[in-house]
């Protein structure tokens, strides 16, 4: 694995406007038309990272919590959480302006993960991930733990492999 980087470094910041084009008929965002703009900036995060070509290998978690309304101004970042061998998972947080308040709303959050690829589509490492604040440490570890789950579910380590997953339940 190449040097570590601050998640910060290539940390990717989007905003949209949601315009009737973008909307249902009740006047909300599509989710489709979010996780586009989700996978776009997450792809953007991926790709300084990595400074390599990269592909979305996975959806792993998205939560609509709130809806975003005609109108409305969305702010996505995107973050690497963790790098491992040739992936990295992008976290991602989608805000909503308030109107009345001018103040930041978090209302949607994602998390995906992408692959690292050269010119024929093999995998390739990147860099690892050095993380500082509080949240970027808590995201590294909860990385982990996502990771040992999935790869547990995909029947690609057994149960005793899964020591983070395991150290849960003590």
């Amino acid at each position: 694995m190449a040097k570590e980087k601050n998640p910060a470094d290539s940390a990717t910041t989007a905003t949209h406007i949601v315009l009737p084009n973008d909307t249902n008929t009740l006047g909300n965002l599509m989710g489709g038309k979010l996780l586009h703009w989700m996978d776009a900036a997450a792809a953007v995060c991926a790709h300084r990272h990595a400074e390599r070509v990269v592909v979305t290998a996975s959806v792993n978690h998205v939560a609509f919590n709130h809806a975003i309304k005609l109108g409305d101004f969305v702010t996505l970042e995107a973050k690497v959480s963790r790098a491992f061998s040739s992936s990295m998972e992008i976290y991602i947080d989608v805000m909503v302006d308030d109107h009345k308040t001018n103040k930041r709303v978090i209302c949607q959050e994602a998390i995906y993960t992408f692959v690292a690829v050269d010119q024929y589509g093999n995998t390739i490492d990147v860099p690892g991930v050095q993380p500082e604040t509080k949240e970027e440490k808590k995201r590294f570890q909860d990385a982990l733990e996502r990771k040992q789950l999935a790869l547990l579910l995909a029947g690609k380590i057994k149960p005793e492999q899964a020591t983070e997953i395991k150290a849960l339940f003590k």
